[in-house]
């Protein structure tokens, strides 16, 4: 397979530089050989790119692109932690995935296969991982999407 770089350029992703926090945390912390990534949302050029609640005004296809620019945004925090060598990434361990719902909506799953999916894409079976997906009333800033990993490095 490719390297994750090559993964990136194939896909015509371009990493931002990793969002800077927005209150008192780290964008990852780093412990032993795993990198613990702090809950990234939809952040493009500085704003949020999807905003609003799953089974209200967000669309289930706009809420899987949210999950894939919180992808993006955690591969960006990946590729810091790294010095730049995403190739040191060992296995993509686990995601949670916070999507804001209305009381309804049942497809949170489906909504946080656009960060799952991309996973796979750029690292491959690295990119498997176990994950949680969690409907809640209300993310950080209105986003409609929040995702967190834990990626282990070598």
């Amino acid at each position: 397979m490719p390297s994750p770089e090559r993964r990136l350029k194939d896909l015509s992703i371009t990493l931002p530089k990793p969002a800077k926090p927005v209150a008192s945390y780290e964008g990852y912390v780093r412990s032993g050989n795993l990198v613990f990534v702090s809950g990234q949302v939809p952040f493009v050029d500085g704003k949020i790119a999807v905003s609003g609640k799953l089974g209200g005004t967000v669309s289930l296809s706009d809420g899987q692109k949210a999950a894939r620019i919180c992808a993006i945004n955690i591969i960006a925090q990946i590729n810091d932690a790294t010095g730049g060598d995403l190739s040191r990434v060992a296995r993509i361990v686990k995601l949670t995935g916070y999507v804001a719902v209305t009381p309804d909506f049942i497809d949170i799953p489906k909504v946080i296969n656009g960060a799952s999916d991309l996973f796979f894409e750029v690292f491959g079976d690295r990119g498997k991982h176990a994950r949680a997906a969690v409907g809640v009333p209300v993310l950080p800033l209105d986003s409609a999407v929040e995702v967190e990993a834990i990626i282990e490095i070598e």
